[in-house]
């Protein structure tokens, strides 16, 4: 949790103590690091340290954006399809194999070149690209609840499909919905870098860490700080994000069998009660 934490401060408050403008020519192309500049200058003698304060919260937005559209997408059709079933069943899971038939960045860099690099459609192709991973392990879970007594007992009593998923499915299925947020999350922030990478993110000269290592590599033996640093602020917060997400499963299952364990010991007490 420090590592993504330590991160996400960088990226928050980074543009309000940046020392120069992302955007100014301040340097020398690939200056070493000294004086005022204090990582050197980039490809176009911009100050680094800038850009690298400046060029992070972009990305965690448009990544927490997605992560939200795909849990969202990908939750309503695994629920809907394990509890519909038949052909809505049918329909979704087809669907959604064909989506899973494609890599993650393909399917993202097919749906973006359609349109062009916008900054909302990035965010729904990433999202999407999500949905139906989530919506298999949404479906699995959803199809162990749905055969559970107190499921029976509200749809005895004549409680609409819809209400049912949202009222008694949903809230039971907090445990893997959290684990899939922190996963989708670490994926999303993994493809936005990749896709900015490629070209495919805020156009320039706005500041982007995923665009700034694939402009700046060029000089890599000149100024490898340019580089360097937002490549490490990247992977500190995918595996930053990845432990917490790890540890909050943990959690869960944890929790979980606590749960099934008061609920087996409440039955068996019950029972023994029983003349």
């Amino acid at each position: 949790m420090s590592l993504a934490g330590f991160v996400v401060v960088v990226a928050v408050v980074g543009p309000f103590v940046a020392p120069d403008s992302p955007t100014a020519f301040v340097t020398t192309p690939f200056a070493a690091p000294g004086g005022a500049n204090v990582l050197g200058g980039d490809t176009l003698g911009r100050d680094v340290l800038s850009r690298v304060l400046a060029g992070g919260w972009v990305l965690l937005i448009m990544a927490a954006a997605a992560t939200a559209f795909g849990v969202v997408v990908g939750s309503v059709a695994g629920v809907s399809a394990a509890y519909l079933r038949g052909r809505a069943d049918g329909f979704i899971m087809r669907t959604v194999d064909v989506i899973l038939a494609f890599p993650q960045l393909v399917f993202a860099l097919l749906l973006v070149s359609i349109v062009g690099p916008k900054p909302w459609l990035i965010v729904l192709a990433v999202g999407f690209t999500h949905a139906p991973a989530v919506a298999r392990v949404l479906r699995s879970a959803t199809l162990d609840l749905s055969e559970r007594d107190y499921v029976k007992a509200v749809e005895l009593q004549g409680m609409k499909p819809s209400k049912v998923m949202r009222s008694e499915l949903l809230p039971n299925l907090v445990s893997p919905l959290m684990v899939e947020v922190g996963l989708r999350l670490t994926w999303s922030i993994v493809l936005m870098a990749g896709l900015a990478f490629l070209g495919f993110g805020q156009p320039p000269p706005a500041p982007n860490w995923g665009y700034m290592i694939q402009e700046n590599r060029i000089g890599l033996s000149s100024n490898p700080w340019s580089v360097i640093v937002p490549a490490a602020l990247i992977a500190v917060l995918t595996i930053g994000t990845n432990t917490f997400t790890d540890a909050i499963a943990r959690v869960m299952i944890g929790v979980d069998r606590q749960g099934d364990d008061a609920t087996l010991a409440s039955v068996i007490s019950t029972a023994g009660s029983l003349p």
